[in-house]
């Protein structure tokens, strides 16, 4: 019997220590955001009106009626006259850029916001043991991340990934592979470093859906810390909840709506299709399918299923009464995801992307305001603009101890990522691009000046004797 009963102890307390085990091991594989630098690059890179101007006059391809539609993207696109473009453009070299071009702009946002991430954090190069950088339309030999390496002498095994392709979500992705490496190797630190190269892929052609991008896409980058050491939980900002990703590559419309390619001159540019807004659509409703159960409480799933019973059963009784009547769709969607989210960090991919996912999940102006200033103040800077939208959250001291954060990104493929974070800690004193500035916005008008400058273009009937330099002056 003492047999037995020393047996069932020694039994007790080995489960014990096996959900011990478990759970002290989940705890190594959290992973938190120590820091995170956003680049602003010089201000003679600045892309104002004028600057635009004698840009638009250089492309000799364009005739009277892509001015027009040149202008009136550009007006309702939602992007002011602070947002920087590269130094080739800015000095008048984007018909023929070279592979410098590509490499210094590059370069310029590493050494400035790398080196600011490791000062103020205090961590020093040789403790980083992942390196993950996404650029998704530059490709150079040596790789940007051993660019990064040789220039901080990171140590010989630091695991490095350099992800091309990936598109404006590729942010996303790299913080995927980051929380994958972290579930499988304990006290480690990990860099991301996400930006997009323009230097190259300024286009020079008069295909109309080529040219948008020049009027969207804006230089911008971001450097992110994170790790899962336990020991630096209560220095961490955020801590990642969710990540879910939605890939629709096989279908044919979704991969061919935006792509880089050349136009039928061979001038290569990047490609946004007339589809492009239901390709994003469908990856959109797809991913909230997965990523509703993960971040919303119980009691609103549980709200949203008798809601769907009722209609379906509204819906069906409808039928049975009229022959061919036809009902009304809603755009918005039927779960309120202000219940299990405080911020919304939005892609600022344009106006129409922002005020479409409003619509969609429902959310005021309060909620679009951090998407909208951050399109206005930077632009599109593709895969950095999520990290630009929580700055302005942040230098607005809107991010508080617990409060959640959802991020939503799209990228070509078509791909929609999405993922929540948990503040850790309010975040007040934290400096960021936003300071010098956060005081003027939201402004009071966010109305573009390239109307009042370029309006006049539509009225005008003849181009036989049209030149944009008559105007510019």
């Amino acid at each position: 019997m003492e047999f037995i009963i020393l047996l069932y102890g020694a039994t007790m307390l080995y489960l014990c220590f096996l959900i011990w085990k478990l759970f002290d091991q989940r705890r190594d594989q959290e992973c938190y955001i120590l820091d995170y630098q956003l680049y602003k690059p010089s201000d003679e890179r600045k892309l104002g009106t004028e600057c635009c101007g004698r840009i638009i006059e250089r492309n000799k391809h364009l005739g009277l009626n892509e001015y027009k539609f040149l202008l009136k993207a550009v007006v309702n696109s939602g992007i002011g006259e602070e947002t920087y473009a590269p130094s080739n453009v800015i000095e008048g070299r984007e018909a023929a850029p070279t592979l410098k071009d590509g490499v210094t702009e590059m370069e310029e946002f590493f050494h400035d916001s790398i080196a600011k991430l490791l000062a103020s954090s205090g961590i020093s190069p040789s403790q980083i043991d992942v390196l993950v950088v996404n650029v998704s339309m530059f490709s150079v030999v040596p790789s940007l991340t051993s660019r990064i390496i040789n220039r901080y002498k990171m140590r010989e095994d630091v695991k490095a990934y350099n992800l091309t392709g990936m598109g404006c979500s590729a942010s996303l992705i790299s913080l995927d592979i980051i929380k994958n490496i972290f579930k499988s190797h304990k006290n480690k630190f990990a860099v991301l470093v996400t930006s997009e190269s323009l230097s190259p892929n300024w286009y020079n052609g008069n295909d109309r859906s080529m040219i948008l991008a020049n009027g969207l896409f804006r230089s911008g980058g971001c450097v992110i810390l994170l790790t899962n050491k336990r020991s630096f939980k209560h220095r961490a900002m955020m801590r990642l909840k969710c990540l879910v990703r939605t890939h629709h590559g096989a279908r044919e419309d979704a991969y061919s709506c935006c792509n880089q390619k050349e136009d039928e001159e061979g001038r290569l540019g990047f490609y946004l299709g007339k589809n492009l807004p239901k390709a994003a659509t469908r990856a959109f409703v797809d991913n909230l399918r997965v990523l509703s159960p993960k971040v919303l409480p119980t009691r609103e799933l549980l709200r949203f299923m008798v809601v769907f019973l009722l209609r379906k059963l509204r819906d069906s009784s409808s039928l049975k009464s009229s022959s061919g009547g036809s009902s009304k769709s809603n755009n918005k969607s039927p779960l309120n995801f202000k219940t299990g989210i405080e911020h919304f960090c939005l892609h600022t991919g344009g106006k129409a992307v922002i005020d479409g996912i409003g619509m969609s999940l429902d959310l005021c102006e309060y909620d679009l305001e951090p998407a909208r200033m951050t399109l206005h103040r930077f632009g599109n800077t593709s895969a950095s603009s999520l990290w630009y939208v929580l700055g302005y959250m942040e230098a607005k001291k809107r991010l508080m101890k617990g409060d959640r954060v959802l991020m939503i990104s799209f990228g070509a493929g078509f791909k929609c990522n999405s993922c929540l974070w948990e503040v850790m800690k309010d975040l007040r004193d934290h400096p960021n691009v936003w300071d010098e500035c956060i005081d003027d916005y939201p402004p009071e008008s966010l109305a573009n000046p390239f109307m009042e400058k370029f309006g006049w273009i539509n009225d005008v009937q003849e181009a036989s004797n049209f030149k944009l330099h008559d105007f510019i002056k």
